[in-house]
């Protein structure tokens, strides 16, 4: 009589469709323009603010852009959001820090070197509209630099850690939604109070996820694997914990039974959800130092050449 392996006796895990996301260059300009519009409906007199903008903010992502295509990530697409900001995105299955590291700097380390170079320009001609557009460079990109999730320096700050990181993601994201709808009320900015209150419903996810791998580190079950390399078994597994942690997903399960399609795609996107994609940690100490120093040096030498005595901008005053 032949054996059956343990993984035999397990039914077989929901297929999740993935959602194709192809390159569309129609999709970019389309959103521009949105993007655009809405900024000239509030500042309808700012033409050129707005052409600055969005420069700034096409540059920034494209560096993002390009690095992602040289690293091989699928589904690659730059969208701008109105009256917010625009972002680049795409995937890997297989994630290298090192490679993360780069991809993430690549939009923010050379926005404030371009930055730089028109506030030299700006200084040496005279030229009101490049002083504008160096303060717009720099400002926007150091400020991306600050390390505050979902910026560009609050995803280089959670790549360095690995020891307990839901925790410090955690810990990380409630500072981060503090800080923005404090400096809101502060500055009286709707845009930066939206920005934090909606860091507080990610900041309940964190803790949800917390608590969740909480558990399967004790029952000794790994979740740094893709939703396609689970077996059958260890699915199961994860599901089983979901739902202990979920009771309102049980009760759906129970209420429609375990045959309900459906519901078993929803409860695998549940499992899904709790999956950590693999990184590989090829980045050298050396590389870490190297890339701290640099974040510093470009989130502090702007701030130094501006209220230092290198740049005498009183002919800029003196034009308005």
């Amino acid at each position: 009589m032949e054996s059956q392996h343990p993984s035999d006796w397990y039914t077989p895990k929901p297929v999740l469709e993935k959602v194709k996301v192809q390159s569309n260059w129609g999709l970019t300009l389309f959103s521009v323009l949105v993007f655009a519009l809405s900024f000239l409906y509030i500042f309808s007199d700012e033409l050129d603010f707005v052409f600055y903008l969005i420069l700034v903010l096409f540059l920034h992502e494209m560096g993002h852009y390009l690095l992602m295509k040289q690293f091989n990530y699928e589904g690659l697409r730059m969208l701008f959001i109105p009256l917010m900001g625009a972002f680049v995105q795409g995937s890997k299955k297989q994630y290298s820090q090192k490679e993360s590291f780069l991809v993430i700097a690549a939009g923010p380390f050379p926005g404030v070197f371009f930055g730089l170079i028109v506030l030299f320009l700006a200084q040496r001609y005279q030229q009101v509209w490049l002083l504008e557009l160096s303060f717009l460079f720099l400002f926007l990109n150091v400020l991306n630099l600050l390390p505050i999730d979902p910026l560009d320096g609050g995803q280089l700050f959670k790549l360095f850690v690995r020891q307990k990181r839901d925790l410090f993601l955690l810990v990380f994201a409630l500072l981060s939604s503090l800080l923005m709808i404090t400096v809101g009320y502060l500055i009286d900015s709707w845009i930066l109070l939206a920005f934090g209150f909606l860091m507080s419903f990610k900041v309940r996810s964190f803790q949800r996820n917390y608590h969740l791998r909480q558990e399967l580190d004790r029952q000794g079950l790994d979740y740094e694997l893709n939703y396609d390399d689970l077996s059958d078994q260890h699915y199961h597994a994860l599901k089983q914990v979901v739902l202990d942690q979920n009771p309102k997903l049980r009760q759906l399960e129970n209420l429609h039974g375990e045959a309900s399609k459906e519901i078993q795609e929803v409860i695998a996107s549940h499992v899904n959800a709790v999956l950590s994609v693999p990184i590989e940690r090829d980045a050298s100490r050396r590389f870490k130092i190297l890339l701290v120093c640099l974040w510093l040096l470009l989130v502090l030498l702007p701030v130094f050449l501006l209220i230092g005595p290198f740049f005498d901008f009183t002919w800029y005053f003196e034009t308005l």
